[in-house]
C-alpha cells in the first residue's frame, strides 16, 4: 500500500513510525525508572525498621563499600527524589509523544480520504458523467 500513497501521504507515514518508535523507546525508559523508583522507596522504607548502629554497605561497581545509617538514608532519598522528578518528566514526555501521534494520524487519515493533491478523490471528479 505505500508505494501507492502520494509523496505526503508517505512523509506523514514515516513520521508516525519515527514517533512510535519514540513512543516505545520513552515507555521503556519510564517503566526502567518506575522499577528503580519502586526499588528505591522499598528499600528506604526497610532502613527504617534498620537499628542506626547496624552495620551497613553500599554497591560502589562491583564492591560493596561500609556505609553509616545516615549516608545510607541520604542517599536513599536522594535516589528516590531524582526518580521521581525522571519518572515525571518521562510521563510528560510520553503524553506530549502519543499527541504528536496522534495529531499526525488524523492528517495523514484526512490526507487520504480527501484524496490528498494527486490522488483519487472520494466522488471521483467534480462533473460527474452526462454534464455535456
Amino acid at each position: 500500500m505505500q508505494g501507492n500513497l502520494p509523496p505526503e501521504a508517505q512523509e506523514k507515514l514515516e513520521e508516525l513510525q519515527d514517533l512510535q518508535e519514540t513512543a516505545q523507546q520513552v515507555a521503556a525508559q519510564k517503566q526502567q525508572a518506575e522499577t528503580q523508583l519502586t526499588e528505591s522507596q522499598t528499600a528506604l522504607e526497610e532502613l527504617e525498621g534498620v537499628d542506626e548502629a547496624t552495620t551497613m554497605y553500599r554497591e560502589v561497581g562491583e564492591l560493596l563499600v561500609e556505609t553509616d545509617y545516615d549516608a545510607a538514608e541520604a542517599d536513599l532519598e536522594e535516589k528516590v527524589e531524582s526518580l521521581e522528578v525522571r519518572v515525571e518528566t518521562l510521563q510528560k514526555q510520553e503524553e506530549r509523544v502519543q499527541d504528536q501521534f496522534e495529531e499526525l494520524q488524523q492528517e495523514l487519515q484526512q490526507m487520504l480520504q480527501g484524496g490528498g493533491p494527486g490522488g483519487p478523490g472520494p466522488a471521483g471528479g467534480l462533473g460527474g458523467p452526462g454534464g455535456a
